[in-house]
């Protein structure tokens, strides 16, 4: 069983900034990729960031956030994160962390992430 903790939510102003956070634990032998999803109210849960290994390793970034948010790993700690700059009202979403754990999908909770004055 893999767990996913995820960290680093919350309330912030618009043009404001955030660290997300996502640990891999349990029983983890091997890491392919990890990365980000969002949902909004009333929308589909969307990609956001999303870090694979292999063939020199491959970033995806949903366009509505390329050059503000930021994925970055610690392979060491099995960790994730993203970064959100500039975030605006339309961030607004709880952010879910994914990995791919031995092929395997897993999901964390969900983090809220709301951008409001």
């Amino acid at each position: 069983q893999v767990q996913l903790v995820e960290s680093g939510g919350g309330l912030v102003q618009p043009g404001g900034s955030l660290r997300l956070s996502c640990a891999a634990s349990g029983s983890i032998f091997s890491i392919y990729g990890m990365g980000w999803y969002r949902q909004a109210p009333g929308k589909q849960r969307e990609l956001v960031a999303m870090f694979t290994s292999g063939s020199g390793g491959t970033t995806n970034y949903a366009d509505s956030v390329k050059g503000r948010f930021t994925i970055s790993r610690d392979n060491a700690k099995n960790t994730v994160y993203l970064q959100m700059n500039s975030l605006k009202p339309e961030d607004t979403a709880v952010y879910y962390c994914k990995a791919l754990v031995g092929g395997y999908p897993y999901w964390g909770q969900g983090t809220q992430v709301t951008v409001s004055s």
